[in-house]
């Protein structure tokens, strides 16, 4: 007897639909078979669901029995096959009926006792089910069963019928009608009034304005930026709160970010959605597969976990140059690319790069009150470790100093998040507005500005072009540096209302371009 169940394979981040297979051959002997390209977890995966079955009041229906993974040729790993392969083999040994079974897809991994643990990838699975039951095909599934641990984030799908179980029992109860399904339902207007909210606030940095003054312009204009300074200045502190000003996350790139964090496990239990934007700040010594992402199982690295969010490299230079480089696809697509033998996979990468480092080896070059001990041959190779053109990719460039007493044990709040938030949600309006006609360009900040845009909108007067070109004699600027400066100084013209770059929003970007070298 042959029974086939729905499941899914997860590549990346995405959901691909798959069928498990189960033919249960009556009399005679035989062997356990387990075919379609499973991996070592998949393999195990027979002596859970012996032991699951046996000690949740079932039996193995026998020693003949061939299990296949539909489509053979795409290779199959995690346990989540686990719940579909035990309902699979026991609907083909004759254990029960199913009138139901077509109508939902089927993810799990079983324990020894029959607990259904939760899997990988359950915001993805949602989504294919969704694009399953729009297809207008008869069998295809219109819900899924799944850990109860996973359901809340699955159940932001809105018409999937997201069905909870914690026991394999559980499972076979609802495909037999003997228990009701009981489908979890989540409001996202809910979710975001409860979680959207940031527990830090640029208020509580001391000092730093002309830092926060460059961050909100960052923020404004979703522009990378570097910031140098010695350490105990706040580098960390003040990057920690970028989120806290930036605009809220809408439902679509809180579905996108959140895909990227199931494809990763990285959900909390019961947590539907990411609803504040993500902070990732990787050590220095992580490699390239954990930052770009890939391996020998290609999976999202922090720059795709930090998808419309903040990526934080502290301690820039210290990270590996070949590390560094392979960002530089990232900032300029919004993706990451991995080639494989059989597939190509993109994962998402729309971030705000915020580097930090110290002016030197020993980091007290620029401190007015400790001694640098580092030669300028050592300071000039520290700088040097981060290459021309991956700071070329970089806006903004500002010096963070250290606080004065003064300020560190003042009375008075500086800066909030709120008060800055509020000039980058004036800016981005405008941007918005500026970028609704699409000009053939997919724009939505003036960061991600096409050369042809920016000299559309970016038109300078006498005095304008006279600052500029001065800075790029002098500075040895590069093409790039170029339409960074332009780029800059309309966010700066946005945040005041301007409807014009004038000649002071162009000194002011210049200011921003230090680190600008004549390579």
């Amino acid at each position: 007897m042959i029974a086939r169940v729905h499941s899914a394979i997860l590549q990346g981040i995405d959901a691909i639909a798959c069928e498990v297979e189960t033919d249960v051959a009556v009399g005679g002997s035989g062997e356990l078979k387990l075919v379609g390209l499973p991996d070592a977890a998949v393999k195990e995966s027979v002596s859970r669901i012996q032991a699951a079955l046996r000690n949740s009041g079932y039996r193995w229906p026998g020693p003949k029995v061939t299990i296949n993974l539909a489509p053979a040729d795409v290779k199959k790993e995690s346990a989540a096959f686990d719940l579909p392969i035990a309902v699979a083999t026991m609907l083909a040994g004759g254990m029960f009926a199913s009138e139901v079974i077509d109508g939902y897809l089927l993810l799990g991994e079983l324990a020894l006792d029959g607990r259904v643990r939760p899997v990988k990838g359950a915001l993805a699975t949602a989504m294919l089910v969704d694009t399953l039951a729009g297809s207008g095909k008869r069998d295809a599934p219109r819900g899924i069963i799944l850990p109860a641990e996973n359901a809340a984030e699955a159940a932001v799908v809105d018409g999937v019928e997201v069905v909870p179980v914690r026991f394999l029992s559980d499972a076979v109860g609802i495909l037999t009608g003997e228990l009701p399904p009981e489908p979890v339902r989540v409001d996202l207007d809910e979710v975001f009034a409860a979680e959207s909210r940031y527990d830090v606030d640029f208020s509580d940095v001391r000092g730093q304005e002309t830092v926060k003054r460059a961050l909100t312009i960052a923020a404004a204009g979703h522009h990378n930026i570097l910031m140098i300074g010695p350490p105990g200045s706040g580098k960390t502190m003040l990057a920690k709160r970028i989120p806290s000003i930036l605009p809220s996350l809408t439902a679509a790139e809180s579905l996108e970010t959140t895909r990227v964090y199931s494809s990763r496990g990285l959900l909390a239990p019961g947590q539907s959605l990411m609803a504040t934007r993500p902070v990732r700040t990787p050590h220095h010594s992580s490699s390239s597969a954990a930052l770009v992402g890939g391996g020998a199982i290609p999976q999202p690295g922090e720059v795709s976990l930090a998808h419309h969010g903040v990526l934080f490299l502290d301690e820039f230079p210290e990270f590996a140059r070949d590390t560094l480089e392979m960002i530089r696809q990232p900032l300029e697509d919004g993706c990451v690319t991995i080639p494989r033998v059989h597939a190509t996979l993109k994962f998402p990468a729309r971030i705000m790069l915020v580097a930090a480092m110290n002016p030197c080896p020993c980091g007290y070059y620029t401190d007015p009150k400790r001694h640098c001990k580092c030669s300028p041959f050592q300071i000039e190779r520290y700088m040097s470790r981060v290459s021309g053109p991956l700071i070329d990719r970089i806006d903004i460039h500002v010096e963070v100093p250290p606080v004065p007493w003064r300020q560190l044990r003042g009375d008075g709040d500086g800066l909030s998040s709120a008060a800055m938030r509020e000039q980058v949600l004036h800016a981005r309006g405008a941007q918005r507005q500026r970028f609704s006609d699409g000009d053939g360009h997919v724009t939505t900040t003036n960061a991600t500005m096409s050369s042809r845009q920016v000299r559309r909108h970016c038109t300078l007067d006498e005095n304008g072009e006279g600052i500029l070109k001065q800075a790029m004699n002098e500075l040895g600027l590069s093409a790039r540096a170029h339409d960074k400066i332009l780029r800059i100084a309309r966010t700066i013209a946005d945040i005041e209302g301007e409807d014009n770059v004038q000649s002071h929003h162009v000194a002011e970007a210049v200011q921003y371009r230090r680190l600008d070298r004549n390579l």
